[in-house]
């Protein structure tokens, strides 16, 4: 079963980095999609950013510019390289590990993000 951990959040100041980790077991990593998502207080869930088995990513157009998903299959890591934070990027970031054909979906525990001076 896919276990995922993230780590690397915290309290940072406005225009500064943060560098999120996504842990996965399992062997099946290298083929799945993965994601990173975020919920703030009173609002739904949101896609950030995914990357594909093969490298691909995709952003959403809030970040865009500013983070940068990669992944290392060798070490079952996905990575979140956020820069230039704004307040308004304050949220529990959840990494999300999935595949559509055989299906398979798994979520992290969230790590928080806040972005405060």
């Amino acid at each position: 079963q896919v276990q995922l951990v993230e780590s690397g959040g915290g309290l940072v100041q406005p225009g500064g980095s943060l560098r999120l980790s996504c842990a996965a077991s399992g062997s099946a990593f290298s083929i799945n999609i993965m994601g990173w998502y975020r919920q703030a207080p009173g609002k739904e869930r949101e896609l950030v950013a995914t990357i594909t088995a093969d490298g691909r990513p995709n952003f959403a157009d809030s970040v865009k510019g500013r983070f940068t998903i990669s992944r290392d299959n060798a070490k079952n890591t996905v990575y979140l390289q956020m820069n230039s934070l704004k307040p308004e990027d304050t949220a529990v970031y959840y990494c999300r590990s999935y595949h559509i054909s055989p299906r398979s979906d798994y979520w992290g525990q969230g790590t928080q993000v806040t972005v405060a001076s």
